[in-house]
Parts: structure tokens; sequence; C-alpha cells
């Protein structure tokens, strides 16, 4: 190591021109020597079988210093490799700005400073929250929050409770290990290829539209009504604000993950809304070590394509060096507060020890490529750092790399002894908590409120002319009243998605709403999926009540990792600290006459049954639609609920039931009055009796229910009586509703218009066998078929005389 420069003061710049004091520096190294320890301390732990994860950050320690350069405020979303940047983040949250910092980035002075530059007079200003976003800080935060202990082992604890999958691991509690603390503003990430990337566009999204609004809800309440009462935990964690007005977003990844479709998606739209006017303050921050596993970047790749991104600005430095990655990372996180646009920050860095614990590179990396890295060790080149600018002597930062050593290896055999997750309650209690009490009930507040104090602003909003005095109406038409009456309840909700504003929908279902409600709650976006779900997920973690809609069931297919992986996650990973409750509007299934063809008439719903607490639900009825989308709104901000709502793109402008000019297919929309005897809780089925309903048993939903009563119909006139059973939820099923009308008969005919395998059906058949079921069931299904154009769709779908027969079949036996 060379010798020492003339001594120079702690709290002086590093080297003339650097911006980087020397105290920031130490402090930087702690965070880099505490990550690095950390990466041997889950090697240790699984050499003995008691630690679960070795992905490391080993190389790339030098994003530390993008934690040093941003607030701890604003809210990140970090890589697995990013645990420099967590170790600095918490020493950043446990300490008041040392002296002589003031106007360093990311403390008031530099804010002040830059107020003149467009940003608001109130830089640390608060914005009031909607319905989701961060709730509380998990409860056991290891100390991570800033309470002012010794942030290398409060840090040290934080991650190796993940590791050892401790109950008590800060934000996942022992069901990942993640980079997660609510307190830290850390918001968890399972993310290896950039799944998360949309998640963050959505948080910038979410964060720009508050501070242009910023103004309290309703009686200032962050649900985003007055109406609510809320018990004391609820109270207190609707207290917090979101995240400051002039917050950024910090987002880190890999560059081998530049080349999925998620981080295309995500650059692509934070692009796309520069462009259009519309301000998305992100900082992606690209870990570029040169290698996916073992594939490796080719050279030129990541630097081209990410410099090549329209609407974002480029910045890059050497990863390895300390003092030029604080440099650069504050000259872009001030580029981006500022001008509240996005910017991608490309960090050259190298991986040491390997992919993770197990991974072997000396059988496809040559050793001079691996000498070239250790040549570039990060610790190495800070150590270098302080010893030449006199700030340390070689043997001081041997001695400190020692000390900081041993505390992780201390808080390691701490953690040890700590708790699991021992029961299936414990590790699912989290995934979807449910409180229908309170769903209900919000639902009644919901309606005393537009009936009374809220009347008057009902009767504008729909221009007085009221849905309860239209007379009966269409599903589609429901849907939209429904809607128009939502948006009222929640002042957070927000509409979006293709269409859904000019034309208003492709089948006119938000007609009127962008004239209601403006385009800062009922926008078009592009032509995305993912995108589109991004924006959702980011919009309710930062208060809103995000209601996405999704042209065609078809078109989800390539975004379903956005409810799977993050979505449905997001209170699973953090113990509810965080949610993002959304309700994502679908157009699907089959049944459109002389339209479409598999894209149109898409019948998969099995994905979306799969997802642990996603709640699906197919409304058929138009007096069913209007109480089943309340319950979701209302489910999703008392609960955070993620819900699908899955509209029959067939029924929504069917009139009649049985003949034509009948009329009986369309309903009333129940008025405010009653909301709450109208309420349909989630998971309820609803039964219609025909003829003497004591026969045969029909369970259906969505169009198999129009036809499962033209059928019953049929067979009445043959004296035979049937209970038509309208699922209504698909996810959760209500079982409970199924086995009581199942064994009212003992025949069971389950009408299942998605397919025969991994169909609906199926699951309802296993629902009556596992609570007991004794009498006789048969199914009619689709057939393992993508629906095919114009009049050969009839050939693989379910039909009325499908049902017919198969009822026919099943009383014979």
């Amino acid at each position: 190591m060379a010798a020492p420069s003339p001594v120079r003061s702690a709290d002086g710049p590093v080297h003339d021109g650097a911006s980087l004091t020397g105290d920031r520096a130490l402090e930087l190294f702690d965070a880099q020597l505490t990550s690095r320890h950390l990466d041997l301390a889950a090697r240790w732990l699984r050499s003995f079988g008691e630690g679960f994860y070795t992905i490391g950050s080993a190389g790339h320690e030098g994003n530390a210093a993008v934690a040093a350069a941003v607030r701890h405020t604003d809210p990140a979303l970090l890589h697995y490799r990013s645990g420099g940047f967590y170790c600095a983040r918490v020493a950043q949250a446990a300490a008041p700005a040392p002296p002589g910092t003031e106007d360093t980035p990311g403390t008031a002075a530099a804010d002040a400073t830059a107020n003149a530059n467009g940003r608001p007079d109130d830089p640390s200003g608060r914005v009031a929250e909607g319905t989701g976003g961060r709730r509380a800080a998990a409860g056991g935060a290891g100390g991570g929050g800033g309470a002012g202990g010794d942030p290398i082992a409060d840090a040290a604890r934080d991650v190796l409770r993940g590791i050892v999958a401790s109950a008590q691991e800060p934000i996942a509690g022992g069901r990942h290990k993640v980079f997660g603390n609510a307190a830290l503003d850390v918001i968890p990430t399972t993310s290896t290829i950039a799944s998360h990337l949309p998640r963050a566009v959505g948080v910038g999204f979410a964060i720009e539209r508050q501070r242009r609004a910023n103004a309290p809800t309703r009686g200032g309440s962050r649900t985003g009504s007055a109406r609510m009462p809320t018990d004391s935990r609820t109270a207190a964690a609707e207290a917090r604000s979101a995240w400051p007005g002039d917050a950024i977003v910090v987002c880190s990844f890999g560059d081998a993950s530049v080349n999925h479709a998620s981080a295309t998606a995500a650059f692509n739209t934070a692009g796309w809304c520069d462009h259009t006017g519309l301000r998305v303050p992100v900082l992606f921050v690209c870990e570029d070590n040169g290698l996916g596993i073992s594939v490796r970047s080719p050279e030129g790749w990541v630097a081209a394509t990410l410099a090549a991104k329209p609407g974002i600005r480029y910045f890059s430095a050497d990863g390895c060096d300390l003092v030029q990655t604080y440099e650069v990372a504050s000259e872009a996180a001030n580029w981006v507060r500022r001008h509240r646009r996005p910017a991608i920050l490309h960090l050259t860095t190298v991986r040491l020890m390997g992919h993770a614990g197990a991974d072997a590179e000396v059988a496809y990396r040559p050793a001079a490529d691996l000498n070239r890295d250790l040549a570039r060790d990060p610790l190495i080149m800070s150590a270098k750092l302080l010893v030449e600018a006199g700030i340390n002597t070689p043997e001081q930062v041997i001695a400190r790399y020692d000390a900081v050593g041993w505390q992780v290896r201390k808080v390691a055999e701490e953690v040890l002894g700590e708790a699991k997750l021992t029961s299936a309650a414990d590790i699912v209690a989290p995934l979807a908590p449910r409180r229908p009490v309170r769903v209900s009930r919000t639902v009644a507040e919901a309606g005393a409120w537009a009936a009374g104090p809220g009347a008057g602003a009902r009767a504008t909003a729909f221009a007085d002319r009221l849905p309860e005095q239209a007379g009966p109406l269409t599903l589609a038409q429901t849907i939209n009243a429904a809607l128009a009456d939502g948006m009222l309840d929640y002042p957070a909700m927000t509409v979006f998605g293709e269409d859904v504003a000019a034309k208003g929908g492709v089948y006119g279902v938000t007609k009127g709403l962008r004239d209601r409600y403006g385009p800062s709650r009922v926008f078009d976006t592009l032509l995305d999926e993912t995108s589109i779900l991004g924006l959702g997920l980011g919009a309710g973690l930062g208060g809103m009540l995000p209601v996405p809609e999704i042209q065609y069931l078809a078109y989800l297919h390539n975004a379903e990792d956005q409810l799977r992986g993050e979505a449905a996650t997001m209170q699973f990973f953090s113990r509810g600290a965080y949610r993002n409750p959304m309700v994502v509007r679908v157009a699907g299934l089959a049944y459109q006459e002389g339209f479409g063809g598999h894209f149109h008439n898409d019948n998969s719903v099995a994905v979306l049954r799969d997802v642990p607490g996603l709640v699906l639900a197919v409304p058929a009825r138009p007096d069913d639609a209007a109480p089943m989308l309340r319950s979701c709104l209302a489910s999703a901000a008392v609960d955070g609920t993620v819900c699908v709502f899955l509209e029959p793109i067939a029924l929504y402008h069917t009139r009649d039931l049985y003949a034509e000019g009948d009329d009986e297919w369309l309903a009333p929309y129940l008025g405010p009055g009653g909301w709450a005897g109208g309420h349909v809780p989630i998971g309820r089925a609803r039964v219609y009796g025909v003829g003497s309903a004591e026969d045969i048993t029909i369970i259906t939903f969505g169009n198999g229910v129009r036809m499962s009563l033209r059928a019953a119909a049929r067979l009445a006139e043959e004296g035979i009586g049937t209970r038509v059973v309208d699922l209504r939820w698909l996810a959760p099923l209500p079982v409970a509703d199924i086995f009581r009308e199942a064994s009212a008969t003992g025949r069971v005919l389950v009408v299942d218009e998605t397919r025969r395998s991994g169909g609906v059906g199926e699951g309802v058949v296993a629902g009556l066998v596992d609570a007991g079921y004794v009498g006789v069931v048969r199914r009619v299904a689709s057939i393992d078929s993508f629906v095919p154009l114009g009049p050969a769709a009839r050939e693989v779908l379910v039909s009325e005389d499908a049902i017919t027969q198969g009822a026919r079949t099943l009383l014979a036996r």
C-alpha cells in the first residue's frame, strides 16, 4: 500500500477537488467492510447448515456511496448485491448529518439551495397518503430505523437475520432474505431479473403526482375517506405519509437484467413519460460486474444500451472508486431531484467470490480474469484512498477490517439461536389479511356518506342523472356507475390503462369518467401491460388506490409476474409493513359473437387462481357487479388486497335472458341507501332456484350463469328442479356455499367455461371432495384448446345443449 500523503483534516475533502470528506469516507468504508464481512459470515453459516442464502455483494461495495448521495428518506428498491448501500443507509438514518456537510446531497441546506431550480419551497413537506404504501415498520426493525444504535451491529443484525431465516428479521420475518426495512424506506424486492423496475417507475409516478397535488384528502385521512373510523393500529400507520414531496426513487439492478423484458418495459415507460411531459423522478442504478452467473455481457453492450435510452439521462462511474462513485451519484441524484426526470447511473463493478456460495467460478473464468477483478477490489481501493489521504495508516485500516469482522461474527453467533417460523399459520399470516367486518362497515359508511353529506357532490358528478334513477342497466353500464361512485368515495383512486380515458374503453365501460374526474385521475397509458401493472404497484405503495385496466385477458399473460411475483408477495415479504392495494379490471372470457378469436375470447384463468392471496372476482349480472366492485375497492383500501375483477365481455351489453326483448338480464342500480344491505362479501356465492330446486345443483360462473339459467328453464319444463350456483368469486372459492348447495340435491353438475385441464371446475370438484361431499358430480367444460375464430368457437366452448344433456345424464344415473 502506498505511503500516506500529508495528513488531511477528516472534515475536509479526501483529495483536491473532491466533495467527499474524510469523515464521510470513513463512514462509507465501514459500510463497505460490514457488507464484505456479511458475505463471509453467510458462507460460514452455510458451512454448518445454519445459513440459507449466500448471494453476496463482494465487489459491489462501492454502492455504499450511492446511499450517501441520496437521502435516507428516498425510497429504495435494491438489487441483491446492494449490501453496501443497505449498510450505509442504516448508518445514514441512525445519525444526524455530520458538521460541515450541510450542503452535501440529501441535506436540508442543499435542498434549500436547489429550490431555486424548481423544487418545492418545503423540500421536507409530507404529502397525504391514500390507501396503501408504507403502513408501519415491521416489528423488530433490528435497530436499522435510526434509533441511534451501532450502525455496524444494526445493519449486520438485519441482514444476518435474513440469512438464518430468523422470525425476527426486520422485513420478511424469516420468509426470505431481502434488503428491506420500512423504517429505512427500503422497499423489499425479491427480484433477480428486474421485475421490480416497473414498480419503481410507479413509485416515482406516485411521488410526483402527490407532490403536484400536495393536498390532504377529505378530512386529511390517508385512506382517502373522512368517513372511515380507524382502530389505533391503523390510525398510527396512516399518520405516516408516504415520502417527502421532492423524494426520488433509487432502484438498483444487475447488468444481465438490462436484457430482461421487465427492465425494457420500465425504461421504455420512464422515457415515454418524459417524452410526453410527465415527470418520473427515478434514479436507476445499474451495478455492472459484466456477468450473469457465468454468461458475460458483451463488451460495451450494457453502456451502449443504457446510454441510448430515450428520455433518460445517462451517468457512468467506476463503481470500485469510492470518490468517483460518490461524485457522479451525487450529480445524478441532484439532477433527478431538481428536474424530476429519470436517469441511469451505470456503475462498473467486479464480482468477487462467485455468483453465490456454491459457484466455483474457476470452472468458467480464466485466472487472468479473476486476477483483474481482485486488483479492482473496492475495499482495497477505498483503503488506499484513506491511506493516501493521510486519514488512516495501513495498520489502522487493517485493524478496522478486523474489528468490523469480529463485530459481524459476534452478531452472527447471536442470531443463530433466534426462533424460526414454525407453523403454516404464522407463515401465511401477512400474505392476504382479511377483515370482512371492516370491509362491510366501509361499504356501509360509503353508502351513508353518499346518501348524506356527499349527496350534493354525487349529484354533481353524475350531472343530476343518478344511475339508480336511470332504470335497468346493463353490466357495462353498472360497472361504469360503480367506478364513478368509487372515484367519489376514494379520492386517491385512479383509473388508467389503454383507451380508458378519451375513448372511454373499447366497450364503453369507462365512458365519461375522465370528463367527471379529470385527466389526473383517469388517463390513458402506453400499450404495455407490464408497465400498466407496474404503475399500479408503485402507485399503491405511494398511497393511491389504483384501478388499472387490462384491455383483454389474453394481454395479461405477458405481464403475469407483476401480479404473482410483485403484487401478491409485497405484504408476505414485508409482514404488512408495505402493501400495494390494487383492483385490476380485465375484460375477458369468451362468447363474443362475430368478433375476436383467441386474443379477444381468452378463457384461461388458471394462473390467476394459482397466485396466493389474490382475489379473483367474476361478476355475471349487473346487480352483482356493483356490490362486488365495491367489496374489491373496500378490501383494497382496508386490507391492501390485490384484486382482479374479470368482466365477461359477452355479457357487457346483454339485455335478455330467456327470450328476445325480455330485458331480464338487466337490473336497476342500487342507490347508496341500499349498499349496506346489498353488500356482497368476498368469497360468497349466489344461488338461484328454478322449479322445485330439489333435483340437481349446477355450479358455474361468468357466461355459464346465463347459459345455466336458460338450461334450467328447459329442465323445469321437464319437471326437473335446479339450483344454479353462481360462484362469483373464483379465488377464494365459496367452498362453504358450494358444499351446502351440492349436499341439498346430492347431484352436482359443474359448468366450466374455462378449459377442462387446469380449469375452475377442477378446483370446485376438489373443494367438494375435501369438504366431504358424498353425492355424484359431473363436469361440463370447454375443451383444451385455444378459442378459434368465428362459428368454430362453438365447437370448443361449453354450450347450453351440453349443459342440458349433462344434467340429464347425471339424473339418469
